[in-house]
């Protein structure tokens, strides 16, 4: 028996808009991440009493601790809006049905 009477697959997946702002926006997440890492190694380095990395700017050690927490600040920021973004390019692309049937992917 066919349940095709007034069934349109095209209603379960809108046409939905170009997700070229979340690829910009997540890149722009993954630099934020890698200069947090950079900078988390050169405050680390620096604590540990190794060659300056930035110049003045960490030869003392409380300078390093700054350059060192500022660092796991960005690089926080740069991982929550990288999975903010993918959150959301995933999210605008899915099917019009009930949340709980769906396979769980993030």
């Amino acid at each position: 028996m066919k349940l095709s009477d007034g069934f349109d697959a095209r209603r379960l997946r809108p046409k939905g808009q170009s997700n070229w702002r979340f690829r910009i926006g997540a890149a722009f997440a993954a630099l934020l991440a890698t200069c947090g890492v950079l900078l988390a190694m050169a405050g680390t380095a620096s604590l540990f009493g190794h060659a300056p990395a930035l110049g003045e700017l960490n030869t003392n050690r409380a300078g390093a601790a700054v350059i060192l927490v500022i660092g796991l600040f960005v690089l926080y920021l740069g991982i929550w809006l990288w999975r903010r973004c993918r959150r959301r390019s995933r999210q605008s692309n899915a099917l019009n049905i009930s949340p709980h049937l769906m396979k769980k992917h993030d």
